[in-house]
C-alpha cells in the first residue's frame, strides 16, 4: 500500500508538470548549455566611453568575455558572467523568447546606474547578439569552450628565466612603469601590463614577488586566468584575495605575509588544471578553472598565451619569474 501511494504521488508530480520539464532533452532552449568564448566588437572607437582602447584591453579583435549557462531545477536557465572589467558574477535567470535568449546584470566596477542587458541567438553552435552598456550597444559573437582535457602527463623541459637586465622577454607597453633594478623587476606607478613575447601552452611558473601596504596585482596565466596578487594579510581567505583564481577559485587558506615581504608562488598550469602553492602552503589542488578571469588578453583558451604580469593597479616587485614548459 506504501509503495502504492508512492506510486501515485509520483505520477500526480509528473502530470502537473510543465511538459517542457519533463522533455527538456529534447527542449531546444537547453542546446544553449555549456560554457561560452565570447569577443565583444566596439566599432567607433571615439564612443568608447567605457575606455577600453585607453587601457589597451581592446584590439581589432575585440576584447573578450565569457558566459557560462546551466539549468536550475527542471526548466529554469541560470548562469555566470565574466566581462572584460571584473569577476565572475551570477546570472539569475537567462529567459529565452521566440528563438532569442536574453539577461540583465547589474554593472561591477563601472560607474554607470542601469543594468548590462544582453541579447542573443544561437546558430550552428554559435552564439550571436549584442550588449547594452550606458546606451552603448556592443555586438558579440562566442564559441564553446574547450575542455583542454589532457591524455598523458606533462613531460617538463628547460627553465626559461623571464628576467633580464633589458627586459628582452617582454612587450613593453606605451605606458609601461615596469624597470629592471639590481635584478628585480619594479613597478613603482600605475601603467600597463607587461606580456612575455613567447606563448606558453602548459608550464611550471616560479615566482617571487612582493608588493607595499594597499598594493594590487596579478599574474596572468596564458593571459587569461589570474592569480591574485594583493595586500590581505590577515584576512579570511576568499576567491577576489590573493593566491586565488580571481572570482572563480578560493585558495585553501590565505598564506599571505605582511606587506613588503618577499613571497612566492609555485604554479602549475596543465589544461585547464591548476595548482598553487603559495608561501610553501598547497592553496590550490589541481582545481579546474572555468573559464577566461577579467582583463583577460583574449578567449582564444584552445591557444598558448603568455605571461601578463598587471601594471594597472598598482606597486609591486619580481625578483624571480622562472617558467618550465611542457615539451609534449
Amino acid at each position: 500500500m506504501k509503495m502504492f501511494k508512492t506510486l501515485f504521488l509520483l505520477g500526480l508530480v509528473l502530470l502537473l508538470l510543465p511538459a517542457s520539464a519533463i522533455s527538456k532533452s529534447s527542449d531546444e532552449r537547453m542546446d544553449i548549455l555549456g560554457r561560452w568564448n565570447i569577443t565583444v566588437v566596439i566599432e567607433d572607437e571615439e564612443l568608447d566611453n567605457l575606455g577600453l582602447f585607453r587601457h589597451g584591453l581592446m584590439d581589432e579583435a575585440g576584447f573578450p568575455a565569457w558566459l557560462e549557462v546551466r539549468l536550475s531545477g527542471f526548466s529554469r536557465l541560470i548562469g555566470y558572467y565574466v566581462g572584460y572589467e571584473g569577476s565572475a558574477r551570477p546570472v539569475a535567470e537567462v529567459k529565452y523568447e521566440d528563438g532569442t535568449y536574453h539577461f540583465s546584470i547589474p554593472p561591477q566596477w563601472m560607474t554607470i546606474e542601469e543594468d548590462i542587458y544582453f541579447e542573443f541567438t544561437l546558430e550552428d553552435d554559435k552564439l550571436e547578439g549584442f550588449k547594452v552598456v550606458d546606451g552603448n550597444t556592443l555586438h558579440w559573437t562566442g564559441v564553446r569552450a574547450p575542455t583542454l582535457d589532457r591524455e598523458k602527463p606533462p613531460v617538463w623541459g628547460t627553465p626559461i628565466n623571464l628576467l633580464d637586465d633589458n627586459m628582452s622577454r617582454w612587450i613593453i607597453p606605451d605606458n609601461n612603469k615596469f624597470r629592471m633594478m639590481d635584478g628585480v623587476l619594479v613597478n613603482e606607478e600605475i601603467g600597463g601590463n607587461l606580456v612575455t613575447k613567447q606563448k606558453f601552452d602548459d608550464f611550471k611558473l616560479s615566482v617571487e614577488f612582493r608588493y607595499p601596504e594597499g598594493s594590487n596585482s596579478g599574474v596572468y596565466l596564458r593571459g587569461r586566468y589570474e592569480v591574485q596578487i594583493e595586500d590581505n594579510y590577515g584576512m579570511p581567505s576568499d576567491d577576489l584575495m590573493i593566491g586565488g583564481v580571481y572570482g572563480f577559485i578560493e585558495p585553501s587558506v590565505n598564506a599571505a605575509k605582511p606587506a613588503g615581504e618577499w613571497q612566492s608562488f609555485e604554479i602549475t598550469l596543465v589544461g585547464r588544471h591548476v595548482t598553487v602553492v603559495h608561501n610553501d602552503i598547497e592553496v590550490i589542488s589541481n582545481r579546474p578553472i572555468p573559464g577566461i578571469t577579467g582583463g583577460s588578453l583574449d578567449s582564444n583558451e584552445g591557444e598558448p598565451g603568455p605571461i601578463m604580469l598587471q601594471g594597472d593597479h598598482g606597486p609591486v616587485e619580481f625578483r624571480k619569474l622562472v617558467i618550465t614548459p611542457a615539451v609534449n
